[in-house]
């Protein structure tokens, strides 16, 4: 199975348009217009090993709320659209991941029930023009949009940089585990039948 997505959304505050393939090699082609976030999803290619190209345009003369957010809303339907019926699938997956003093754990379900947890904490406002806010909003989104259950939990960290690229990093780790598939598993892993 082919497991790959093309999603695009266009409002009058973002144009998005993003690949995604799951059984990549780490390549990633990001613009965004925010350095930072750029970084972060490059990392979510490239650590995950799935292939991922995103142009990403908006408003961010209002700031970067929605840009953020509506890339957060497109990676999880791209998500979604990839893994398809879920059969055969791990289903759960988690990673404890560090950097330096940051130690943070992400653990996810993709039951088609999107719930979103998280104690991670940042000092200061800002990561370049990254507002560090928009983790949660970007997350939440991601979460809802691929109806997943998406848990952060932070163990330690003092630099902002390192806590969120710890949490994008473990994210791609976690997701990497969720998607494999196992021969074992003739359907879906459910004693409902369906997820």
């Amino acid at each position: 199975m082919d497991r790959k997505a093309l999603v695009s959304r266009q409002t009058n505050e973002t144009q998005i348009e993003i690949k995604f393939n799951i059984d990549g090699s780490g390549k990633a082609d990001i613009d965004t217009g925010i350095g930072f976030f750029d970084h972060m999803l490059n990392s979510f290619a490239r650590h995950g090993l799935f292939d991922l190209e995103i142009k990403a345009k908006g408003d961010l003369y209002v700031d970067c709320h929605h840009l953020i957010e509506d890339t957060g809303i497109v990676l999880g339907e791209a998500i979604k659209k990839a893994i398809g019926d879920k059969k055969s699938i791990k289903r759960y997956g988690s990673c404890i991941l560090p950097m330096d003093e940051a130690l943070v754990l992400c653990a996810l379900d993709l039951s088609s029930r999107p719930y979103y947890v998280s104690n991670l904490n940042f000092k200061d406002e800002t990561v370049g023009y990254f507002n560090t806010s928009m983790v949660k909003e970007f997350f939440y989104a991601v979460s809802y949009s691929a109806g997943m259950n998406l848990h952060f939990k932070m163990f330690s960290g003092e630099n902002d940089h390192h806590i969120i690229e710890c949490a994008f990093k473990s994210f791609a780790k976690a997701l990497d585990a969720t998607t494999i598939e196992d021969e074992r598993i003739i359907d879906v892993l459910s004693t409902k039948g369906a997820l």
